[in-house]
């Protein structure tokens, strides 16, 4: 009997302490794919909601960075947010977005930028 309870204990030891797939990762594979894909549907304007603002002049407040947006990469498309008006953002202590360089770009590729008077012939 003594031989039995050791025998037992040992393969008990070695179930435990093998590396395997437990119910533990399997909670947490289950919280990562359901974590994953509220996250983005709960507050993700669709491409019409997004027109829509656009056309009334709605600006993109991103609420977890205090920042809006007018126009850009981000309208519309940051994790968390919501449309408003720009006075209704400001009021709420939201600040304009910087300009990012590609738009800067895009500003200064429009002018020709040849200030210079071509000589009379």
């Amino acid at each position: 009997m003594k031989f039995v309870s050791k025998l037992l204990g040992a393969a008990l030891a070695v179930a435990l302490l093998t590396p395997s797939y437990t119910f533990a990762q399997a909670k947490t594979d289950k919280a990562k794919d359901s974590k994953a894909a509220p996250a983005k549907a709960a507050n993700a304007p669709t491409d019409a909601q997004i027109a829509d603002a656009k056309a009334k002049g709605m600006v993109w407040v991103n609420t977890s960075s205090k920042v809006y947006h007018k126009d850009g990469q981000f309208y519309g498309k940051t994790k968390q947010g919501q449309f408003m008006a720009e006075a209704d953002a400001q009021k709420a202590g939201y600040r304009a977005a910087k300009e990012s360089a590609a738009d800067k770009k895009k500003k200064s590729s429009g002018d020709s930028g040849d200030t210079k008077k071509k000589p009379k012939s």
